[in-house]
């Protein structure tokens, strides 16, 4: 049968397909035994002189395992046959390249003992993406038979697997560093309302019950934090869960101004609620969703100048809860907003009262509203004309049905 090449060799999911295979963290890496042992039974099963295990990249074909005389582990996307292979999910065989002009045209197959047959297997990850294959060629035609191609797929799912065991692996551990991060971040603010409360006492003996109520709830704020990351961190899979249940807003923003109100004051700035009172409760995770106001608000009056208005406006627009803090403060270039979201990220931006800022809290916040099955976005029409933070949530949280992967 003469096989027909498509008009393009790019399937219409590329973008994802790579940017799951980017997530693997596999293209350029050195061969290792595991992966040549399985290319190695491939082979032998097909009775072939060569096999590989290739990554099809933007442009390029990576050869994890390159069992073959082929001196070099990188081939053009355009000439390699797993290119053709990833675009559906079956096993893709020629039995006599020869016979297909389209194949001709690479230079694998035209070449002298090129390639007559070819046997691949895309390598198909849990959400569908074909990211590469498990191929076996020779110079001379041949037959493949079911029980070989049945063998040759599931050699694809045990790379598959090993790949996302290492997936899960790494993750597990930047899991923990973004723990210890988290922690470190979230008591910064009680940390501050405890020092805040502490200078106001040695000058003010008058409001010692005011303060010490102040002192006590950022203490308690610390405590719980701290539980609620050790409680994350013996987690089986390591991963941040949400405990969902009825959040009362109201009492939530009340609690938000309460805990910034000296914050506020010591820079002069006002920070109003703009809301409705009869705002329907939410279903998610109260603490999480408390963190992401704090980050929010916090943000807001650190990067804000003197005298200026914070508002925290809410507003349910049909099953969205949408909530926005908006500050008269420094504002963002679009240098800024393209890697507002980042680790560590250094924006133009600088906090007023010689607070310090570590680049991590607008990370965490976006996790958390993700977590939720929310947005959040930042708008800002430039230098020093202010930003607006724009969370959008579920009035209900409901839980994703993942499919367990069987290899």
């Amino acid at each position: 049968m003469i096989y027909t090449k498509p008009t393009s060799i790019i399937p219409s999911n590329d973008m994802q397909r790579l940017e799951k295979l980017y997530e693997y963290r596999i293209l350029d890496t050195h061969s290792e035994e595991a992966f040549d042992k399985i290319a190695l039974l491939a082979a032998q099963i097909f009775n072939t002189t060569s096999a590989f295990i290739s990554f099809v990249d933007q442009d390029r074909v990576f050869l994890k395992s390159n069992l073959s005389l082929l001196p070099h582990n990188v081939v053009d996307r355009r000439d390699s046959l797993c290119s053709l292979t990833i675009l559906n999910d079956n096993v893709t065989v020629f039995n006599d390249t020869h016979t297909s002009p389209d194949l001709l045209e690479s230079p694998y197959v035209a070449g002298q003992d090129g390639i007559r047959f070819y046997a691949g297997a895309p390598l198909k990850t849990p959400e569908g993406y074909l990211v590469g294959t498990v191929c076996v060629i020779d110079n001379v035609p041949r037959e493949a038979t079911d029980a070989q191609m049945d063998m040759l797929k599931t050699l694809s799912k045990i790379i598959v697997n090993k790949l996302e065991s290492r997936l899960r692996y790494r993750k597990s551990i930047e899991s923990q560093i973004d723990l210890t991060n988290i922690a470190l971040h979230e008591i910064k603010n009680p940390l501050a309302s405890i020092k805040l409360a502490n200078e106001i006492l040695t000058k003010d003996s008058s409001k010692v019950e005011r303060m010490s109520g102040m002192i006590k709830a950022s203490v308690l704020r610390i405590q719980n934090k701290l539980a609620d990351i050790l409680k994350q961190a013996e987690e089986d899979e390591h991963r941040l869960t949400l405990s969902i249940e009825e959040v009362d807003l109201n009492e939530m923003f009340t609690k938000i101004l309460t805990s910034f109100e000296l914050l506020a004051n010591r820079k002069n700035q006002a920070l109003l609620l703009e809301h409705d009172p009869e705002l329907p409760k939410i279903y998610a995770d109260k603490a999480k969703i408390s963190d992401v106001m704090h980050n929010l608000v916090s943000n807001a009056l650190k990067y804000s100048y003197a005298g200026t208005t914070v508002r925290i406006i809410a507003k349910q627009e049909e099953n969205i809860m949408r909530i926005e803090v908006q500050d008269e403060g420094q504002g963002l270039s679009q240098a800024d907003i393209s890697k507002l979201f980042t680790k560590f990220a250094k924006l133009s931006s600088k906090p007023t009262g010689k607070e310090t800022s570590n680049g991590l809290g607008l990370s965490i916040t976006k996790s958390f509203v993700e977590l939720h099955h929310g947005t959040i976005q930042a708008k800002s029409a430039g230098k020093d004309k202010g930003t607006s933070f724009i969370v959008s949530l579920p009035l209900k949280y409901e839980k994703e049905e993942l499919q367990e992967y069987f290899g």
